[in-house]
């Protein structure tokens, strides 16, 4: 790890005194084994702020998405230590991962992973549901998140006959509706246009600017950078350095 990374400029330290959401230290993954073998962390040093907005960025592969399925306790590390909220997925057990995932955790899939016999509302509604929430009570609440992000006419429709920047829309939706401490999306305006992907930003701004909690975006998309808090740049499996979104020359939120 480059010593930039290492010890970083004091503009690049998170909020002084704020708690902090995730500590990352040495973590290191691999796939594979043998001449299969690809390391996609390298032992990362990571820290995000509670009242945070954290981007990662970076070159396909350089391993942002390993990284935050790390964070969200999807995938085990090999190695180093990673807590949220004081909390490692490492000591849990796999049913006690998935309910606390399913209490903090928000995630935003790149591929948006909708089930496609239900509606945008009962796919927004799916946490609250699975937390033990009554269906009816759910889906409604599913319908005035949608009415947030733009879709309240799209609550009926399956996720076949919304367009991509629609379905990641209903994702972004079901990601926010049980009100998680952590959100973690990997490429979450991909989809959407300049003004849909800006209104889409300023919600999850707000969300993050709570001060118990945090928001991670794994992102190539440099017309949203000025949202974030800090940026940090991976390559090769490393965090190479850590900006202000100033740093970027990017365009401001």
């Amino acid at each position: 790890m480059s010593t930039a990374a290492a010890q970083p400029a004091p503009s690049a330290l998170p909020p002084a005194g704020a708690p902090i959401a995730i500590r990352c230290r040495g973590v290191t993954k691999h796939y594979g084994s043998g001449d299969a073998r690809v390391v996609a962390l390298r032992g990362i040093d990571l820290d995000v702020a509670c009242g945070e907005l954290m981007m990662l960025v970076g070159p396909s592969g350089c391993g942002k998405t390993t990284l935050i399925s790390v964070i969200a306790g999807i995938l085990d590390r090999d190695a180093g230590e990673c807590t949220v909220f004081g909390d490692d997925f490492a000591a849990m057990s796999g049913r006690a991962r998935t309910r606390y995932r399913g209490r903090n955790i928000g995630f935003v899939f790149q591929a948006f992973n909708l089930i496609p016999t239900l509606t945008a509302a009962e796919n927004v509604a799916v946490p609250l549901m699975i937390l033990g929430e009554g269906r009816a009570a759910a889906v409604a609440k599913g319908r005035d998140m949608l009415a947030r992000v733009g879709l309240g006419d799209r609550a009926r429709s399956l996720p076949s006959q919304l367009s991509g920047g629609q379905q990641q829309r209903v994702a972004i939706a079901r990601a926010l509706i049980h009100g998680p401490r952590l959100i973690v999306c990997d490429e979450p305006t991909s989809a959407l246009d300049h003004e849909t992907g800006h209104v889409i930003m300023r919600m999850l701004k707000n969300v993050a600017l709570q001060q118990d909690r945090a928001l991670v975006i794994v992102t190539h998309d440099a017309r949203i950078f000025g949202f974030a808090d800090r940026i940090a740049r991976m390559d090769d499996g490393r965090v190479e350095r850590i900006e202000r979104p100033s740093a970027t020359g990017a365009e401001s939120a």
